[in-house]
């Protein structure tokens, strides 16, 4: 063993005799740091929204939020209605009271549309008249026929307000665009919701709606839905501020179970480790405190829980723990065996401080990796699960050796009944391991080659809405109005000219109108087109209406000097809707498109079609700008795949780095990183026999796992080393260092395994999977630590050689 590994122990000897001599102190100090970070918790926030998934500086969130400054909010709330008979008296009266409850409780709203005033464009005489559908009330069934037929034959409402067949109707819900408060913050549950930052904004301009606001409006529409729903009056609420408000709930919902259940299942697991009182609270109170402090430093610096850290509470619950188990584990040995606490804490602190300091860093240098993501939730999530870590790290070597130090702590009369079966379990692992290294070595390398062909069938996904389980409201409302009304989710392309009344010119309009036909004819498997519009069907109905009403006029006037006269009328009728389509100096035109909601995987292709069918019909004659909710999804799921690889990168070569250096042995320390990486490739190679994507989630297994599993390793490494150098054999040194960080490995495996499965409770799918699949491949790790890393030690490690210096 080299002399600079004796100093750095012999430092942590002395380390925890001061801790020991200052334990009040310590006590005191730790108390108040811990106390400082959790006055911040109250201001904990919550976003879930689409752009919290991107960085503030993204270009795609960029132009997004430059197209809600123009043209307001894109994120609809649609009610589809199901009644026996749209047009029917009594449904029409039942419809215009929904509606107009809705114009009164539900607040934050911009817009409310639906067939009581859908926008109805017709000529009388000269005049243009632009009213609402229903101001003039049906009063018979010939009023009704008549109501139908003007409605079925009007193309810009069909799919929109009305479905092709009739059968359904729908009310369009537009919230604000910004928000109608300062920062007026409500604490619910625990945490208040949070909006991301608008980008480029100076502090006098406005913020965009909040999402406190935004589930103030779900919630009000929900409520209104709930007391309207009936047999005859069938109501499905969707749209994306509905999922978003929706996945916020489980969010809530999930975490305080998850803490509940985790800390139930981590102080079981110690006492029948321990059979001890302290075993159970310190261990406790250590991670409940790294929690508090984790989570107020969050508050601190600003940062929101979002869809992705909410694992977070989970996460260092789980991982926390293991630096105290690792200490006590050899406390209680020794205390055991000499009766002396304070030689004790100090042998434990010499014993395992070097590993617990290197596992922390080597755990925090794999979330580390995440710092760079593109996703602004992984890059959060990797930052303060980091900082998690290293805060168990100082409260784990400060505060339960001091703690030890002030409790009263006696050696037990009697070892534990259940010891001896372990140990003969260990002993059994230690021959096994290194009696048949190379059938172990073979069988692993078979599994991992498998693996590696199995992961070639992985696909990846970025779905929020298969988040949520199947038989969600909004889940299924989602899928009848993808069905009846042929979509959900919009696309839209922000069209430049270049130049004042740009869009006074018929041709780029004719060429609008065109890919709207064009566009509402693609089908590519489950993606269609449901409706495509812009300013130019707003002209046609213009010009229909002053040329008597007649269909064969529902086109682009040839004459360039008719159209700014017609929107001239359009505008003097009343009616403000050219607001939404255009800008004011009729240079930039807003194109929308609906589409069904699909994984994002899906869109991308559809994307650059799209694109590709704008600029070839506009060429240099106008700018284009692909925006809009579709694109802040297809960018999270690019951003997240380029991250995952980078991340994987880095992770791995730092913790290979890392090992080589705690383990002073550059073939040894390679050898290391094989049951390392092995569990990861394994979890890898499972996800793609199943058919389970890699989504925002599932992408965090590796690199949350290669700097979880590489802790024991460590452990593993580091004992090995000193057993071998004390009896130069590998099957004696493995057995003594299963027998004693061995129990504490087995323990923290559990602990972490543990941890994760309760997410397996919550109710949004991607945390069940992540959950599942991350605490199985702590199993594989563990499996891969107690039998793949001896026999590969035996392997490699000539056992007729006396030299200790081969590790």
């Amino acid at each position: 063993m080299s002399e600079f590994r004796k100093k750095v122990e012999r430092g942590f000897e002395t380390f925890g005799h001061l801790v020991y001599k200052w334990r009040w102190a310590a006590l005191l100090f730790m108390l108040s740091v811990s106390a400082v970070l959790a006055l911040q918790m109250p201001r904990l926030t919550m976003a879930t929204s689409n752009e919290s998934f991107l960085r503030s500086d993204d270009p795609i969130l960029l132009a997004y939020n430059s197209f809600r400054d123009q043209f307001g909010r894109d994120e609809l709330i649609i009610i589809a209605i199901q009644p026996p008979d749209v047009f029917d008296l009594k449904f029409l009266k039942k419809l215009k009271a929904l509606h107009e409850d809705i114009e009164v409780n539900v607040p934050h709203v911009n817009e409310i549309t639906s067939l009581v005033n859908a926008r109805n464009t017709r000529g009388e005489g000269e005049l243009l008249i632009v009213e609402d559908l229903l101001e003039k009330w049906p009063r018979n069934k010939d009023d009704l026929m008549v109501l139908k037929k003007r409605v079925m034959s009007n193309a810009l409402y069909l799919n929109r307000i009305i479905s092709e067949d009739g059968r359904f109707t729908t009310i369009i819900i537009q919230t604000n665009s910004f928000s109608d408060q300062d920062s007026d913050l409500d604490v619910t549950l625990g945490f208040d919701d949070a909006e991301k930052p608008s980008i480029n904004k100076q502090e006098d301009e406005p913020a965009f709606l909040t999402e406190k606001e935004n589930t103030a409006v779900v919630m009000a529409v929900s409520k209104i839905v709930n007391r309207y729903q009936a047999d005859d009056f069938r109501l499905y609420l969707a749209g994306s501020p509905v999922v978003t408000t929706m996945v916020k709930v489980s969010m809530k919902k999930d975490m305080q179970l998850f803490i509940i259940l985790a800390v139930i299942t981590i102080g079981l697991c110690l006492f029948l480790m321990f059979r001890r009182l302290s075993g159970v609270v310190l261990p406790l109170l250590i991670v409940l405190l790294t929690l508090i402090s984790t989570l107020g430093f969050m508050a601190l610096t600003g940062v929101p829980v979002t869809t992705l850290t909410m694992v977070l509470p989970s996460f260092i619950l789980a991982v926390g723990v293991g630096d105290s188990v690792h200490i006590l584990a050899i406390f209680y040995r020794h205390l055991q065996k000499t009766g002396k606490k304070k030689d004790s804490i100090i042998h434990a602190m010499g014993h395992s401080g070097l590993a617990i300091v290197m596992t922390s860093l080597t755990t925090a240098a794999g979330l580390a990796s995440f710092a760079t993501a593109e996703v602004a939730s992984v890059a959060d999530l990797g930052a303060f699960a980091g900082v998690g870590v290293m805060l168990a790290l100082f409260y784990s070597i400060i505060l339960v050796p001091a703690l030890i130090a002030i409790i009263p702590i006696k050696a037990k009369s009697r070892p534990q009944a259940y010891r001896p079966i372990l140990d003969r379990l260990l002993d059994s692992i230690t021959a096994f391991s290194t009696g048949h290294p190379r059938a172990i070595v073979t069988v692993s390398a078979a599994l991992i080659l498998i693996s590696l062909i199995a992961a070639a069938q992985l696909n990846f996904s970025h779905d929020v809405l298969k988040w949520l389980p199947e038989k969600s409201p909004v889940r299924i409302a989602t899928q009848k109005i993808n069905d009846e009304l042929k979509g959900s989710v919009t696309l839209e392309v922000i069209l430049d000219t270049g130049r004042k009344n740009g869009l006074y010119d018929p041709v780029i309009l004719k060429k609008l109108d065109r890919l709207s036909e064009e566009i509402e004819r693609i089908e590519l498997e489950n993606l269609f087109v449901g409706k495509a519009s812009s300013v130019a069907d707003i002209l046609k109905e213009i010009h229909q209406a002053l040329n008597e009403n007649r269909p064969e006029f529902y086109s682009i006037p040839d004459n360039p000097k008719l159209i700014p006269q017609e929107f001239l009328l359009f505008e003097n009728s009343g009616s403000d809707d050219l607001e939404d389509v255009i800008d004011s100096h009729f240079q930039i035109a807003r194109f929308t498109i609906k589409v069904p909601w699909l994984d994002a995987l899906k869109y991308a292709p559809f994307l650059k079609d799209i694109e590709a069918r704008f600029r070839a019909a506009f060429g240099k004659d106008a700018n284009v700008t692909i925006t809009g909710l579709m694109t802040l999804f297809c960018r999270a799921l690019t951003a997240a795949i380029h991250s995952m690889g980078k991340s994987y990168a880095i992770a791995g070569g730092v913790i290979t780095i890392m090992m080589i250096l705690l383990i002073g042995n550059l073939r040894i320390g390679l050898i290391s990183m094989v049951p390392n990486l092995a569990p990861i490739i394994v979890i890898i190679g499972v996800m793609g026999l199943c058919g389970l994507p890699l989504d925002m989630f599932t992408m965090l297994i590796g690199s949350i796992a290669i700097g979880i599993v590489v802790d024991d390793t460590v452990h593993f490494m580091h004992n090995f080393r000193r057993y071998y150098h004390e009896t130069a054999d590998v099957t004696e040194a493995v057995r003594q260092t299963l027998h004693t960080t061995g129990r504490a490995m087995l323990v923290t495996s559990v602990i972490l395994s543990i941890g994760f499965f309760v997410l397996m409770f919550a109710s949004m799918n991607n945390v069940f999977y992540f959950g599942m699949l991350t605490g199985i491949t702590i199993f594989l790790a563990l499996s891969a630590d107690f039998l793949l890393a001896p026999a590969l030690l035996a392997m490699v490690i000539n056992p007729h050689s006396r030299d200790n210096k081969q590790v």
